[in-house]
């Protein structure tokens, strides 16, 4: 397969596409963030990294608290404009139609809309160069209880959830396999 070498650049494909909320129940804020994701299991932890320019920067580097909301693909249009505007210049909650929420462990405001939300405290922010990287605990998970099944299950695949692939959003849903299918052993089964 031919291919071309390009000098080094952010072109890692998919990225999650999260609202990262912050501020308070009564004064919320939201933007849209795809530099984010898993640092460590236990542990929970993740990171975002914001430019410090954006509005939510100072929001969150003075309170040390924030949501990262998981959207579906039903809100795509308001994940956008939530990228594209800053909340020095509109209340994005009130625009998009979403509802801010206490959260369990944070003063941030929980996005209700969205169907998982991971409430964060921030431990260390580190400069980067474009962007600053907010190191953050996962100090609770607001699952929707219809994404649960029988057993107790968080069914990931009912979500409707999108990702950002190189300017475009993608419908996320079908199942293509399951941790360690490639090695599992299949069983015999009788037939009678």
């Amino acid at each position: 397969m031919a291919k071309q070498s390009w000098k080094g650049s952010a072109q890692l494909s998919p990225v999650p596409c999260v609202l990262v909320s912050s501020g308070t129940v009564e004064k919320p804020n939201v933007f849209t963030v795809g530099w984010t994701g898993i640092i460590n299991s236990q542990p929970p932890r993740l990171y975002v990294s914001i430019r410090p320019e954006r509005y939510s920067y100072e929001l969150i580097k003075e309170s040390r608290e924030l949501v990262v909301n998981l959207p579906t693909s039903a809100m795509t249009r308001s994940v956008d404009l939530c990228g594209v505007k800053s909340g020095r210049d509109m209340d994005k909650f009130e625009k998009c139609g979403f509802t801010a929420t206490e959260g369990w462990q944070v003063s941030a405001p929980v996005i209700d809309e969205c169907p998982i939300a991971l409430e964060c405290k921030v431990f260390d922010i580190i400069p980067l160069g474009t962007h600053d990287m907010f190191l953050c605990d996962i100090v609770a998970v607001d699952v929707e209880e219809s994404l649960l099944d029988e057993k107790g299950k968080l069914r990931m695949e009912k979500c409707n959830l999108i990702a950002y692939s190189h300017g475009d959003y993608m419908a996320l849903g079908k199942k293509l396999g399951s941790f360690g299918y490639s090695v599992r052993k299949k069983r015999n089964i009788r037939k009678k």
